[in-house]
């Protein structure tokens, strides 16, 4: 049995890289750019106006002059007037495009119009005010985005302003999700009174989906050694990672461990010292597959997805590498045995601007309706038992994150 620093390493050791691939730009949202994106014109392409006004000549305003004869008004999007007589201006509107000798933008609340003449009347004045000037964030051909950045709003407003419509991202793996045990029944069906309904493969599906936008195949396997042998097999040529829910303890009908081995998958680690999640079962197959043998109870699959698959496939599609979290213990903890501990806990923050982490008491590891009470697993450390009010450790958000 591994610890969970050993197990971490092992499974980042075997991140792998499953390609780039183009999608339209609005279906980039969460994906993991994998191009360098440049500019096609200068940003902005032209002086633009960011305040609705009058566009004067400075040199009128120095000259002493505060009066000034309205000409004609320019809207955003219309030709630029490209001259402009002594002691006029031009009524503007924000996002219009100034030119010429028209080189300073005084808004509507610092003048007064009357019979066509704009009187300034809240001054100073500064030249060039107002005025987002052609090319002042980025020029023609500079680097706006940069390959190895998760795509976010923010990125698709760049790439639109820019004309991509088709961006270059890291392509996801094929991920089915496999659900064992003759004990579970579909969703639709209703269960006999020895039944529970599956779940575990909803969630995990759920999680990929929401945000890495990866739609996994979810499939069931019954307690039968051949037909799980069989399907191993045929999941190694149809995917690239396998995540497994059961059957991979030391129960008697617990095949999974024997059927991976024997279809080819190489050991990676089977147990870590952990609570919950200590089953655990990692192996590799082919240059690029992966297995994730997950403990069936739902609190261990849901925390060993996110203390371990999640980050293997953030490394695997580039992700930049984040930070470990953290927050405040709210309440005195004594764990006995020798093991790395995930609690659940409700996450806040205090009037310090701290991040508070209060712990949520469940009944084990197949109390998954605690899971709708909280927000993270809070690790604690296997070489204590005793974790006191106001210590600061890691965190693992699951909720919101």
């Amino acid at each position: 049995m591994i610890t969970v620093s050993e197990a971490e390493q092992i499974i980042l050791s075997h991140r792998k890289d499953y390609g780039v691939e183009s999608v339209p730009f609005l279906e980039a949202n969460g994906r993991v750019l994998a191009e360098d994106i440049l500019a096609d014109r200068d940003l902005p392409p032209y002086d633009r106006v960011t305040m609705d006004g009058i566009v004067i000549r400075y040199a009128d305003y120095e000259s002493g002059n505060r009066l000034f004869r309205i000409t004609a008004t320019q809207a955003a999007g219309d030709a630029p007037i490209r001259h402009l007589n002594a002691d006029c201006c031009l009524e503007i509107m924000t996002g219009a495009a100034c030119s010429g000798d028209a080189d300073t933008v005084i808004p509507y609340e610092k003048i007064q119009v009357s019979d066509g003449v704009a009187r300034i009347i809240d001054e100073p004045v500064a030249r060039g005010q107002n005025i987002h000037r052609q090319g002042q964030d980025r020029r023609q051909g500079e680097t706006v985005m940069t390959a190895g950045h998760r795509i976010g709003p923010a990125h698709i407003s760049m790439a639109a302003s820019v004309g991509k419509s088709v961006l270059q991202v890291k392509k996801a793996p094929r991920i089915v999700i496999v659900s064992s045990g003759d004990e579970l029944v579909e969703v639709t069906e209703t269960p006999l009174p020895y039944q529970i309904r599956r779940s575990n493969n909803y969630s995990s599906w759920a999680v990929l989906k929401r945000h890495y936008g990866i739609e996994a195949e979810m499939l069931h396997l019954p307690d039968n050694e051949e037909i799980i042998r069989s399907e191993i097999a045929r999941f190694q040529k149809d995917f690239d990672v396998i995540i497994l829910s059961g059957g991979v303890s030391m129960g008697k009908f617990d095949y999974i461990p024997q059927a991976l081995e024997a279809t080819g998958v190489q050991l990676q680690f089977h147990k870590v010292r952990q609570r919950p999640g200590k089953p655990f079962w990692f192996g590799t197959f082919g240059d690029k597959g992966v297995v994730f043998a997950l403990p069936g109870n739902p609190v261990s699959t849901f925390m060993c997805l996110h203390r371990y698959v999640l980050p293997w496939l953030e490394a695997s599609l580039g992700f930049p590498e984040a930070a470990p979290l953290y927050a405040v213990l709210g309440k005195q903890v004594h764990f006995e045995p020798a093991l790395t501990y995930y609690i659940q806990v409700k996450l806040a923050h205090s009037s310090e601007a701290r991040l508070l982490a209060q712990p949520v008491e469940g009944h084990g590891s197949g109390d998954f309706s605690n899971l709708l009470h909280a927000d993270a697993f809070l690790e604690l450390p296997a070489e204590r038992n005793t974790f006191f009010e106001g210590e600061v450790l890691r965190i693992f958000p699951f909720k919101n994150a």
